[in-house]
C-alpha cells in the first residue's frame, strides 16, 4: 500500500510540473502573441480572444461535462488522473496568465517555442499516465458511440478547431497554429521515447547459431532464434532477431558479415526497449 501510494504521489507531482510547463508555455509565447492552439484549448483561446474569458477557467467548464459523461470509459485511474491533470493545468494557465512576451517581429519563433514547451509539459504529463482531458475524452466517446479511432477523431477535431481559427482570425494565425501544433507533437514523442533509440536486427543466414554465440560473447546482448522457411526454396532456416543500442550497430553489421558474407540482414529504429541491458520498468 505504501509503495502505491508513494507511486501516486511520484505521479501527481509530474503531472503537476508537466501542467505547469504547460501553462508557461500557451502564457509566454502563444497568447503573449495572439496564436491559438487545437484541440479544446483551441477553443478556450478563442473565447478569450473574442470574449476575454479567462483561458483556465473556460478551459475546465468545457470539461466538467465531457469528464462526467466519459467518466465510466476513462477507467478509474486514468480518470482521477485526467481530474488531476485538467484542474492543475486550469489553475496553472490562469496563474501563469502575467508571463507573457510578445515578439511581435519573431511570430514565428513564438510559434516554435511555444510548441516546444507545450510539447514538453504535455510530454510529461503523458509519461506519468495522465492527460489534460479535452480532445482526449471527446475521441474516448466517439470511439465508443461510433467505434471511429481516436486518432482519427483527435485528427479531425483539430482540423476543425484550427480551420474556424483560419476563418475567425486569418490564415497566417492559423498556420503558425499548425506549426506550433507539428512541433509539439514531435517534442511530446521525444519526451516519451527519449532521446535514446535502438535498433533491432533480423537476420536471416545459414550460420545463425555462430552469429548468436558472437553476439552474447562479443557484443554481450541477447538473442532469440526463430525456425523460418524461405518461400521460393521451400528451405528451413533459422532466424536470428537481436536489439543493441543505436552506437552498437556497426559492431553487430561487422560480426554478421565476418562470420557470413552472404547473410540477410533487416535493420528496425526501436523506440523504446524495457529489460535486462536497457531501460528498466520503473525508469
Amino acid at each position: 500500500m505504501k509503495r502505491r501510494i508513494g507511486l501516486w504521489l511520484k505521479d501527481a507531482l509530474g503531472i503537476a510540473v508537466g501542467a505547469s510547463i504547460f501553462a508557461f508555455g500557451l502564457n509566454y509565447f502563444i497568447i503573449a502573441n495572439r496564436l491559438a492552439e487545437g484541440g479544446l484549448t483551441g477553443v478556450a483561446l478563442m473565447f478569450y480572444y473574442l470574449f476575454g474569458w479567462p483561458v483556465g477557467q473556460s478551459y475546465l467548464i468545457m470539461n466538467i461535462p465531457l469528464f462526467i459523461i466519459g467518466w465510466r470509459l476513462l477507467g478509474h485511474e486514468f480518470a482521477l488522473k485526467t481530474l488531476w491533470g485538467t484542474a492543475v493545468a486550469s489553475l496553472a494557465i490562469d496563474l501563469t496568465a502575467k508571463y507573457q512576451s510578445p515578439m511581435p517581429n519573431d511570430i514565428l519563433l513564438a510559434a516554435l517555442y511555444g510548441g516546444f514547451f507545450l510539447g514538453v509539459g504535455l510530454g510529461v504529463i503523458f509519461l506519468f499516465g495522465g492527460s489534460t482531458g479535452g480532445g482526449d475524452i471527446v475521441a474516448r466517446l466517439v470511439n465508443h458511440r461510433w467505434g471511429w479511432p481516436l486518432g482519427r477523431v483527435l485528427l479531425m477535431f483539430d482540423v476543425i478547431v484550427i480551420t474556424s481559427i483560419a476563418f475567425i482570425f486569418g490564415k497566417a494565425v492559423a498556420m503558425y497554429t499548425l506549426l506550433a501544433v507539428f512541433v509539439a507533437s514531435r517534442v511530446i514523442d521525444f519526451v516519451q521515447e527519449g532521446a535514446y533509440t535502438a535498433r533491432a536486427a533480423m537476420i536471416i543466414s545459414e550460420k545463425s547459431e555462430e552469429i548468436a554465440r558472437r553476439v552474447v560473447s562479443e557484443l554481450e546482448r541477447g538473442a532469440t532464434v526463430f525456425s523460418g522457411r524461405g518461400a521460393y526454396t521451400a528451405e528451413e532456416k533459422n532466424i536470428l532477431y537481436c536489439v543493441v543500442s543505436r552506437s552498437e550497430l556497426v559492431r553487430l553489421k561487422g560480426v554478421v558479415y565476418d562470420t557470413d558474407p552472404k547473410a540477410f540482414m533487416i535493420i528496425n529504429e526501436v523506440h523504446e526497449v524495457l529489460g535486462e541491458g536497457f531501460r528498466t520498468w520503473n525508469s
